[in-house]
C-alpha cells in the first residue's frame, strides 16, 4: 500500500491503470460473451486451404489448376472458368452432384454427390476467393414456411411467366435442342431452387436480383413445393405432360381396344362360320 501510495502521483500512473482496465474489461468479455452466429471452429483460411487441395485431386484436371479453365485444341472449352462464379454455383453444382461430371455430354445429369457437406463447403469458399461472385444464398431468403396463398399465387404468375417454357407448366421438366433437357422441378430442395434461379446452371439463363427480386424467386420457389406437395384431383397424372401424355394414352388405349375388338369379332366370325357349314 505504501509503493501505491508513494508513486500515484507518477506520471504513468493514469496510463498504467487503464491498460489495467482494459485488460481487465477484455478477459471479461472473452470469458462470457455469447457464441457468434455462424461462428466455426474452422477459419476461412483453413477453410479455403481444404477447398484448395480438393480443387487440385478432384476439379483441377478440366478447370485448370487455378480455376482458369481449359481449352482444347480445336478451341473448345473443356472445362469453364470458375473465376467469378461464385460459392452459390459450387455448392448447387457439386451438392447436386452434378460436378465432377462422369463424362463430357450434351447435359451433366444430377446423381449421388461425391463430397460430403463440408467439403462442399470448402470447395465453395476456395472458387470464391478466385473472384467475387453470388454467395451461397442465407435460409431466410428461400425459407417459404408461414407464406401466404397470396404469395404463392403471385409465384405461380412468375413460374409461368418465366419458367413453364423449359420447365413444363408443372415443373415436370422437358426436352430441349441438342440433347439438353430442362430436369423436373418437384421435389429439389428450395436452395437449389434458389441457386439456379441465381447462377444459371447449364443452359438455364440467369435470373439476377435486378431480373428477379429475391422476395420474388422464393414466391417461385413457394409456388413449386405446392405443386411438389398437392393431390392430383383429376386422377393419375400421366407425367403432367400435358396433352402429349394424355393424347398418347387415349390413342394406345382406345386404338389397343379397337384393335382386340376387331381381333374376337373376327375369331367369333370363324368359329360361327365352321359350325354352320
Amino acid at each position: 500500500m505504501r509503493f501505491l501510495s508513494r508513486h500515484r502521483r507518477h506520471p504513468l500512473a493514469g496510463f498504467l491503470v487503464v491498460l489495467f482496465g482494459l485488460l481487465v474489461a477484455g478477459s471479461l468479455y472473452s470469458a462470457f460473451r455469447p457464441a457468434l452466429a455462424g461462428e466455426s471452429a474452422t477459419s476461412d483460411t483453413q477453410l479455403i486451404a481444404q477447398g484448395r487441395k480438393l480443387f487440385v485431386v478432384g476439379c483441377s484436371s478440366c478447370h485448370g489448376l487455378n480455376g482458369e479453365g481449359i481449352m482444347t485444341k480445336g478451341g473448345d472449352n473443356y472445362g469453364p472458368p470458375l473465376i467469378g462464379v461464385g460459392a452459390a454455383a459450387v455448392d448447387f453444382q457439386v451438392g447436386t452432384g452434378r460436378m465432377p461430371a462422369q463424362r463430357p455430354d450434351a447435359q451433366i445429369p444430377q446423381k449421388t454427390p461425391s463430397y460430403s457437406p463440408q467439403e462442399v463447403r470448402a470447395l465453395a469458399a476456395y472458387v470464391a476467393s478466385l473472384g467475387p461472385g453470388p454467395p451461397i444464398p442465407d435460409p431466410s431468403k428461400y425459407n417459404t414456411s408461414g407464406m401466404s396463398n397470396a404469395d404463392i399465387v403471385q409465384g405461380g404468375q412468375f413460374f409461368r411467366t418465366n419458367c413453364t417454357a423449359c420447365h413444363n407448366f408443372a415443373g415436370a421438366g422437358g426436352a430441349l435442342p441438342g440433347g439438353k433437357y430442362a430436369p423436373p422441378l418437384k421435389g429439389v430442395l428450395p436452395r437449389y431452387l434458389y441457386e439456379a434461379m441465381l447462377t444459371g446452371p447449364q443452359q438455364m439463363p440467369v435470373f439476377s436480383d435486378q431480373v428477379l427480386k429475391p422476395a420474388e424467386k422464393r414466391d417461385i420457389i413457394a409456388y413449386v413445393t405446392k405443386l411438389t406437395n398437392q393431390t392430383s384431383y383429376g386422377g393419375a397424372e400421366l407425367g403432367s405432360r400435358g396433352p402429349v401424355g394424355e393424347g398418347l394414352w387415349s390413342w394406345t388405349a382406345g386404338i389397343g381396344a379397337l384393335v382386340i375388338a376387331a381381333i374376337w369379332i373376327a375369331n367369333t366370325g370363324v368359329r360361327v362360320g365352321k359350325k354352320s357349314s
